[in-house]
């Protein structure tokens, strides 16, 4: 009986060392776009209404000022004559921003942005009046209206406020009507290219790789961004239906990405040191003064006065000691390695900076 059970989990161990490399394998539309198949940009311009006293300022926003009397006058209200009589906080001018999603028809609808453009302080209860969105192209395609939500919280007392979130910018589900299509039919096309979202030839050639095995001697890597399909006489839409769900290992470049501000550091697994030696340590002084009271006894005819007591202290690095690094190692090995030193975030930053300045890091080096 124990054999047996010996017997099961090895088996077991094994069948898990044998799937570990396809716990690496993607699928091929996770990492790939096909080109021509994107988002689009839309910007529009409006006003928002029904603000409890939180909008702009009409005599500081002429824009909204004048949004506000040509609107009027389209609806057949005439203000020009009472412009100084203005004085109305409800309202805001806007700017509105919503992506159109590839094939999107007539009549479907789509998520928009509103970003307060005056001084308007809180945009929370408005309503987003109707507003033209366009592309770059200057045409018009989608037109959005609707009450937006911020989820912010803003609370303003006589001594003090409180606020929670971005109360000038919002959002509005759904809140737009796509009123004009993109011009792309997939269905018609007899070549297609598949874009990787994070170039690399590697990947590019196992892609091409998978692809072939499965479906036939269709694809070719072009470049570490791109493979190429000739479909002939195959169906575009059955095709990518087939390929998108095949599964390749991807590719990762060597790269280490530092970020200065918030002393980020994040390093991909392909990172590889030369044999470098590695020492860190920092000479620290530590002034402390203490002053104590001298108090006389009682009887006699001394004064109480104040001694000074200074304390200091030299930290010169002693217990830091000079680490080496052998070829080859590995990001483990790196990490532990600077780890054991007591290296912290900003310490490692330079540490990386100077061995990539000795050559001896084999990796990218990004610092942002």
């Amino acid at each position: 009986m124990r054999k047996t059970r010996l017997t099961a989990a090895l088996v077991a161990v094994l069948w898990s060392i044998h799937l570990l490399p396809a716990l690496a394998e993607v699928r091929i539309k996770d990492i790939v776009d096909v080109e021509g198949v994107r988002e689009n940009q839309l910007i529009g311009y409006g006003l928002v209404v029904g603000l409890n006293g939180t909008g702009d300022k009409l005599n500081n926003n002429v824009f909204t000022r004048e949004s506000l009397i040509g609107m009027l006058e389209r609806l057949g209200v005439n203000t020009r004559d009472q412009v100084t009589a203005l004085s109305t906080k409800n309202l805001a001018a806007v700017m509105v921003t919503a992506e159109l999603p590839p094939f999107a028809r007539s009549g479907s609808r789509i998520d928009i942005a509103v970003s307060a453009l005056g001084d308007a302080t809180n945009l929370t209860g408005g309503t987003l009046l109707v507003t033209p969105l366009l592309a770059a192209d200057g045409e018009v395609y989608a037109v959005g209206q609707g009450a937006i939500s911020t989820g912010a919280v803003a609370v303003r007392g006589a001594a003090s406020s409180v606020t929670r979130g971005v109360p000038t910018a919002g959002r509005i589900a759904n809140g737009a009507t796509v009123e004009r299509e993109v011009p792309f039919q997939l269905s018609k096309e007899s070549t297609l290219r598949l874009g990787l979202r994070n170039p690399d030839l590697t990947t590019a050639m196992r892609i091409a790789t998978a692809i072939n095995r499965a479906i036939g001697p269709i694809a070719k890597a072009t470049d570490p961004r791109t493979v190429q399909l000739n479909l002939a006489n195959r169906d575009p839409i059955e095709t990518l239906g087939l390929l998108e769900d095949l599964r390749v290992e991807p590719d990762d470049s060597a790269v280490v990405v530092i970020d200065e501000a918030s002393g980020t550091i994040v390093m991909g697994a392909n990172v590889r040191v030369s044999t470098v030696a590695i020492a860190q340590g920092n000479l620290t002084i530590r002034v402390t003064e203490t002053p104590e009271v001298s108090q006389p006894d009682a009887l006699s005819r001394g004064r109480t006065t104040v001694v000074p007591r200074t304390s200091i202290q030299v930290d010169d690095g002693h217990d830091k000691k000079l680490g080496i690094l052998n070829g080859g190692v590995t990001l483990r090995d790196l990490v532990a390695s600077l780890n054991a030193l007591g290296v912290g975030p900003r310490d490692m930053i330079s540490i990386l900076q100077s061995i990539k300045a000795a050559g001896a890091l084999q990796a990218d080096l990004e610092v942002r």
